[in-house]
């Protein structure tokens, strides 16, 4: 299996599938690349070449007890880039993904980024302050590193039900999107777990945004229970100039993975690579 060897000496793995202009997916928390294997095809069988990787700390990359930042993931982001010397790059991310590819532009630019698509992304800023009324209150993400330090293997059980909207009437999510869910965020380390909670909850990429020059897709569920779209979307697709907002009526956290919302999320996405 392919690893690339970042600046610091940490393996990342990766997929890399098919040829063609490149499309790399980046994952959200707690999640690995397994999350993009249904895209990770559909952008191969049509004609491009997809890439994902495991962030440091996530499912088969090094777990080292340090780096859990923004500025390492887009560091190591770069490292991958490089490496594969890729040019004209989609980046595609989900949630805290997103601002993984956000600091990426506000660390090294565009100039091998040729567009980026923001899926149920945490930017611009996820924490409540004054300054960011409609962000979610510290308690909640001390709850989180709560249950993960308390017993992880039922936290994750547990929080599947809302990232998904399984808690929802009529909801499409399968006992299989919750085992999936469980198994990845299983991989990700302890370290990693409470670590990203900071990172995700209180970086703000305000700044970062405003450096996109490229055409970017941002796409939100309105019924997206770990990530409100009220402090996420609606304010990043004000802050990026060359943006299309699309909005995803009683869309989850997770829709790139339930069914239903996954095969209008491929189809957006697929239009976009082609535009």
């Amino acid at each position: 299996m392919p690893y690339v060897t970042t600046r610091d000496g940490t393996r990342l793995f990766f997929y890399d599938w098919g040829s063609g202009p490149p499309v790399i997916f980046i994952h959200g928390w707690p999640l690995n690349a397994d999350a993009w294997q249904d895209q990770l095809k559909l952008v191969k069988d049509n004609g491009f070449r997809a890439i994902a990787h495991d962030r440091r700390g996530h499912g088969r990359s090094d777990h080292p007890h340090g780096g859990y930042d923004f500025d390492t993931f887009a560091d190591d982001l770069n490292d991958l880039i490089n490496d594969l010397d890729l040019h004209d790059v989609t980046l595609v991310a989900h949630s805290m993904g997103g601002g993984e590819l956000a600091r990426y532009i506000g660390r090294h630019g565009t100039s091998r980024i040729g567009k980026a698509v923001l899926l149920s992304a945490v930017p611009p800023l996820m924490l409540k302050t004054d300054k960011n009324p409609e962000g979610t209150p510290q308690e909640v993400f001390d709850k989180l590193k709560t249950g993960i330090l308390t017993e992880r293997s039922q936290f994750w059980k547990d929080s599947a039900e809302g990232f998904f909207g399984a808690n929802r009437p009529g909801n499409k999510v399968t006992q299989g999107n919750k085992d999936a869910f469980w198994l990845m965020a299983m991989a990700e380390n302890i370290e990693a777990g409470v670590a990203c909670v900071d990172a995700f909850s209180a970086t703000d990429f305000t700044e970062d945004l405003k450096k996109f020059d490229i055409p970017t897709l941002i796409i939100h569920g309105d019924d997206d229970q770990i990530v409100p779209i009220a402090a996420s979307a609606d304010k990043s697709s004000k802050i990026i100039q060359n943006s299309t907002y699309k909005v995803y009526k009683g869309g989850s956290h997770g829709i790139a993975l339930v069914p239903g919302s996954k095969e209008k999320f491929n189809a957006d996405l697929l239009e976009f690579l082609r535009s």
